[in-house]
């Protein structure tokens, strides 16, 4: 353990921090290959749209029924040619995951939440194009990548079967929360800051606008559990997307 954080919390930051500028520097040299290569093709778009996002839950975990929660996605999309048909498409997003979660029986004693966690979303997504029309360039993009995230904010809203509700922010942390000194849960009121999966996405490209689906699997899970526990949910969100050439 080093000034209260275990050792191997500081070896998963160190290698998150490694994965995250391995790949900026991917990106920086796509883009400047396809410069090089594809000049004046690449395009940048603004877009947005819905999430459903849920969370993966084990059935004898602490979680009993998780339901799809409603939120948001805000942010940036590129399109680096890098053939006639492979593209690159980065991104860069504030993005609302989560879940509506129940603990317990509805018929006796319950406790549900709305846990509704904000990121920042780096997803790098590599398509493959069919195009459309020869005319305008339209094009049908099918393709897959992995993503980094950060937390940055978002609430924890909850309730019982005794009509008790309350409201709290969300807390992000590197440290297992059973060290922290302040009061508070280690389930789904701390949970881990940095966020790692794989996306698949599809969509058409038109003149200037972008509509798209997009799934994100997260492969970490987003809440401190011991090793053998069954708790350890994981993100997942279906993104709804529109998005115009900026």
């Amino acid at each position: 353990m080093v000034y209260g954080m275990p050792v191997s919390s500081i070896s998963k930051l160190i290698q998150m921090k490694i994965t995250l500028c391995i790949l900026a520097g991917a990106l920086l040299a796509c883009s400047a290959h396809s410069q090089e290569t594809h000049p004046h093709k690449s395009s940048l778009y603004i877009k947005g749209g819905l999430n459903l996002a849920n969370i993966s839950a084990p059935g004898s975990g602490r979680i009993q029924e998780a339901n799809v929660l409603e939120t948001s996605h805000i942010g940036f999309m590129g399109d680096v040619p890098l053939g006639k048909v492979v593209a690159l498409q980065p991104g860069l997003l504030l993005t609302g995951k989560g879940s509506k979660t129940i603990n317990g029986q509805l018929n006796a004693s319950y406790f549900k939440t709305s846990f509704n966690p904000h990121y920042i979303e780096l997803p790098v997504n590599i398509v493959c194009k069919v195009p459309l029309g020869k005319k305008d360039g339209s094009t049908f993009f099918i393709g897959a990548g992995p993503y980094a995230a950060i937390g940055v904010g978002g609430k924890n809203k909850t309730g019982n079967s005794s009509d008790i509700s309350g409201s709290r922010q969300i807390e992000f942390t590197n440290n297992d929360p059973t060290l922290l000194t302040q009061p508070g849960s280690a389930g789904l009121d701390i949970i881990h800051r940095w966020d790692f999966g794989f996306n698949t996405t599809a969509g058409f490209q038109l003149h200037k606008a972008l509509f798209s689906f997009n799934y994100g699997y997260g492969l970490t899970k987003i809440n401190w559990v011991a090793k053998n526990s069954p708790d350890k949910n994981r993100n997942r969100v279906l993104s709804i997307s529109v998005g115009f050439k900026i």
